[in-house]
Formats: C-alpha cells, sequence, structure tokens
C-alpha cells in the first residue's frame, strides 16, 4: 500500500494500475479497503481499481476530529496522489457518505456515482442515541461486552456467519489501534444532505440490500428520486448492510453493466 499525507494524517491506499478507466472504491464503518476484495478481483482486468483505509481504520490513522467533507477532500487526494483527474465513486455505508459530499464539493473528479447500502439523510433521534450505546460498549466495555456488541453489530451489517468469523476480531483488533470515538463521532454527527442531491448530475447507480436493518431501502430510493440521472434502485434480495460481501456476484453483474454505460 501507499500513502498520501492529508491535513497532517497519512492515508493509506492501494492501487491496481493498468490504463482502464478508475474506480475509486470507499468502504463502510469498522471495515477497510479489503472489504472490496471480490470486486476488485472481478473488475481489475478492465478497470484501475484505488481503494483506501478512511481515518480510523485500517492502516490509516485518525489524527484529529473530522467530518465526512474532509473525508471528501482525502479521497480526492488519494486520486491526485495516483495522478488520476476522474474515477467513478464506489461508496459503501460510510464509504457512499464521503462520496456524496465528494461529488457535492469536486463534481469535475467524479465521473459517476454508486452508493452501496448508504443514504444522503441522516438517522432518527432514537436510532442516533442506540448507536452511541453502540459505541460506549465497544470502546469502553470490557472484553465480553466488546464481543457481544461486535456479534450484535455483525448481524446488523453482515447478516453472515462466515463473514462474522472472518470480521469480528478484526473490528476488536482495530480498537487497539484507533480510538473508535473519533470515527463514531463523524458517523453520528453528519449533516443532512438529501436536500442538495438534485445537485448531483453524474450518473447515479445505487445498490441496497433487501433485508438492511441500518439503512432501509426507502431511504436509497429517497435518493435515488431525487438526483438528476438516476440509473436506478438494485435490491439485493436477502442481503444485509454489506451486499457487496455478502452476494458479491449481484452486485458484481450490478456495477459491470454500469460501469459500461458510463
Amino acid at each position: 500500500m501507499a500513502t498520501v499525507t492529508v491535513n497532517n494524517t497519512p492515508i493509506r491506499y492501494e492501487d491496481s494500475g493498468g490504463d482502464g478507466p478508475v474506480i475509486l472504491f470507499s468502504h463502510g464503518f469498522l471495515m477497510d479497503h479489503t472489504m472490496f476484495d471480490a470486486q476488485v478481483a472481478a473488475l481489475a482486468s478492465d478497470y484501475r481499481c484505488i481503494r483506501w483505509d478512511e481515518r480510523g481504520f485500517g492502516d490509516t490513522p485518525s489524527t484529529g476530529e473530522f467530518s465526512y467533507w474532509d473525508s471528501a477532500d482525502d479521497a480526492v487526494a488519494v486520486l491526485d496522489a495516483c495522478g488520476v483527474d476522474k474515477a467513478v465513486f464506489v461508496g459503501m455505508s460510510q464509504g457512499g457518505f464521503l462520496s456524496i459530499r465528494a461529488t457535492l464539493t469536486h463534481p469535475g473528479r467524479v465521473r459517476a456515482l454508486v452508493l452501496i447500502d448508504s443514504c444522503a439523510d441522516v438517522d432518527d433521534a432514537e436510532t442516533i442515541e442506540g448507536y452511541h450505546g453502540m459505541l460506549a460498549g465497544f470502546t469502553g466495555g470490557d472484553p465480553a461486552t466488546q464481543q457481544a456488541v461486535a456479534e450484535g453489530v455483525s448481524r446488523l451489517i453482515l447478516g453472515d456467519e462466515t463473514l462474522a468469523a472472518e470480521w469480528i476480531p478484526r473490528w476488536l483488533a482495530n480498537l487497539k489501534k484507533h480510538d473508535l470515538n473519533v470515527a463514531g463521532t463523524a458517523l453520528l454527527s453528519r449533516d443532512d444532505v438529501q436536500p442538495r442531491a438534485a445537485e448531483i448530475t453524474c450518473p447515479v447507480l445505487v445498490i441496497h440490500g433487501g433485508d438492511d436493518q441500518a439503512i432501509s431501502v426507502d431511504r436509497a430510493h429517497l435518493f435515488a428520486d431525487a438526483v438528476a440521472d438516476s440509473r436506478g434502485v438494485v435490491v439485493v434480495d436477502g442481503a444485509a448492510h454489506a451486499p457487496n460481501m455478502s452476494h458479491p456476484d449481484i452486485v458484481n453483474d450490478a456495477l459491470a453493466a454500469f460501469l459500461q454505460t458510463v
């Protein structure tokens, strides 16, 4: 992996290289760049795939408070470091939050936008309160509490026992590397950009797990219906919050078909 420093934060990224059109993959909360392994494996022969660890996850530290507007700038800085002018931004959940903001603030850098189980609006007060409780259990609890919270979160995000067995130990290890409260504050205090969705004029594809309990499908439709060039919502039946990992073939086919049009 390579590094680009943004506001004293070393951002780690991986570039498959090649001369094909560029895709920038941005991962979800608690995850890292490897959550897109299946997508890169399927697409790297035809596309240049760039993916990165966002602040507070993987090998990128959180060196201070930040917002998803800052993360949007991080994403563009990764493109700059790779010498890339434009890319298709593919963002899962948190990665979608920052990708929407990058599209708003750097529209000339975004060829097209793909959201995977993400949205432009914000959670209601009750949901945010529940997430604060989860965050407290993760960061302030004893090991047994942390394990229990991780198992609950895995059902919410992954909905797959095999993926949970892989990712729960990685989440717990991440707690020893990074202060999750910093990234958690960015997540839970994000602003509502749904009113600005109509400003987005690039092609937009939305992919969403049909059983997603973290972000409901209707919120995906809300965003897709508001943008100028919506290419529809692909609902992945039986998938939770991370269909690109639990149902990669369906997601890869949808991505490939969309990429051929942009």
